[in-house]
């Protein structure tokens, strides 16, 4: 490895390093009691992050950026009174993995006056967008003939837009006395994906975020969380930011080289111009084995149609919102460092991605698991977070995981409002639960992580909303 490669990794472990010397990666989960809800406020901010011309999408083996249809965003805001700042932000790209998921975290909390641990950084997961893993760029790019998965200094130009935006946004806070929350059902978006199985329950065919195989279509939904929630912030009588949660793949289609905020982010810009003076925020929940197969064919005329039924759910669920007021707030987190599957082998996964003259996808994705193997060796873990407001928590994870996940979240303490935020760090891919491990199909094919990773998250999960 060069000088030039060597620095950036160096860098990352010696940031880690003196984290955990803060105190933000300890064994223990970290709780933080909760405080008086008084001399609150809310610094919002947004920048683009729009990839530019010939930019990888979705980590480099669909068609690179030839159009933008609409911008992309990052989407947050700094709260203020509750200890030390609490930094919250939504994301229109694929993903951001392991170390390219710190720098972003860290990055805000430097502008905020904050630490790493108490930032949550999220990902809609689109895929005509970036999807940022800094390690496994440099392993394809020392290649020589493989598409880059995110260019350095695009990546960098958007940090330096994170911290602008946010120094910006500090001088704009203003009072948080409310909060309120709403949910209402989204009709004909999300259905389970891993619906059509074989007498032994395991697999025969994935029903994916398109799907025009009409016996797959006939099948029922499956498991879903039906439920849009919202989660939103005042000062006194007046809304002033609005967050949208709800569980689904939010392609409509994708892989054309059209950069888009899909049908979800469309969503979400209209309820903005509704809302002008209302920052309104949208993250896409456990949605690993969830997507709109079921009521998408694929076509381009079906984006409309989904970005207005799920238009539809927002609107409906901030009909439901009344306003209390806070009265106590806290943060809370908890760590987990799963176990690498015993199916990655790093000499292994070195040799496919050198091995010249096979599919992109069979070059790259050994990329994203011999840099996910390499953050386990380091111990680098997951910090994952809740931010609880009176009887609500906004609860924060990583990755793909299953919508059993959220489900589990939500019946561990029924008598909280709980809207979950995945796609945080990204670095293991999908997180089945540990019964679908032995039924197969792309998720489980697709995740780097031991099936001992259910449990831990579980635990960690009811340790939050407890």
């Amino acid at each position: 490895m060069n000088p030039s490669t060597e620095y950036p990794r160096r860098q990352f472990i010696e940031k880690t390093i003196l984290a955990s010397a803060a105190g933000w990666t300890l064994s223990a989960p970290l709780v933080e009691a909760a405080e008086r809800g008084t001399n609150l406020h809310l610094a919002p901010f947004r920048f683009d992050v729009t990839p530019p011309m010939g930019h990888s999408c979705c980590g480099g083996w669909i068609t690179p950026v030839k159009a933008i249809d609409d911008p992309l965003e990052a989407i947050g805001f700094v709260l203020l009174g509750a200890g030390k700042p609490i930094v919250i932000c939504a994301v229109d790209w694929t993903g951001l993995l392991n170390e390219a998921h710190v720098q972003w975290r860290t990055a805000l909390a430097d502008a905020a006056g904050t630490t790493p641990d108490r930032v949550a950084v999220h990902c809609v997961h689109q895929h005509d967008a970036p999807l940022a893993c800094l390690e496994a760029n440099r392993l394809v790019v020392a290649q020589g003939d493989l598409p880059h998965i995110v260019e350095a200094d695009f990546f960098n130009r958007c940090l330096d837009a994170a911290r602008k935006a946010v120094t910006t946004g500090l001088t704009k806070a203003r009072p948080v006395t409310h909060i309120a929350h709403g949910q209402a059902k989204v009709d004909k978006v999300a259905s389970n994906r891993r619906v059509f199985r074989d007498e032994n329950g395991r697999i025969k065919a994935m029903r994916g975020s398109a799907c025009r195989n009409p016996e797959l279509v006939a099948l029922p939904e499956g498991l879903i969380d039906p439920w849009l929630k919202t989660v939103a912030f005042y000062d006194r009588d007046t809304k002033i930011t609005a967050c949208h949660y709800y569980a689904t793949h939010p392609m409509s289609y994708y892989g054309r080289g059209h950069v888009s905020s899909d049908f979800a982010g469309l969503a979400r810009k209209r309820r903005q111009r509704d809302e002008p003076g209302c920052l309104h925020l949208y993250f896409t929940g456990c949605a690993g084995n969830i997507a709109a197969g079921k009521y998408n064919d694929g076509s381009t005329e079906r984006r409309p149609i989904l970005a207005n039924r799920m238009y539809t759910g927002i609107v409906d669920s901030e009909r439901k919102l009344k306003r209390t007021p806070i009265s106590s707030i806290g943060w809370r987190t908890a760590e987990l460092l799963p176990p690498v599957r015993s199916t990655l082998n790093a000499e292994s996964l070195a040799r496919q991605i050198a091995t010249k003259g096979k599919h992109i996808s069979q070059r790259n994705r050994p990329a994203y698991q011999l840099a996910w193997l390499r953050r386990v060796e380091q111990g680098i873990p997951f910090i994952l977070s809740a931010l609880t407001v009176n009887d609500c928590s906004l609860l924060h994870l990583p990755a793909e995981g299953f919508i059993e996940y959220q489900l589990r979240a939500q019946q561990a303490n029924s008598s909280r409002f709980i809207a979950t935020a995945a796609y945080g760090d990204s670095g293991p891919w999908y997180i089945p639960t540990k019964e679908e491990y032995p039924n197969g199909g792309y998720e489980v094919s697709v995740a780097f992580a031991d099936p001992a990773v259910d449990d831990l998250l579980t635990k960690g999960i009811r340790h939050l909303v407890a």
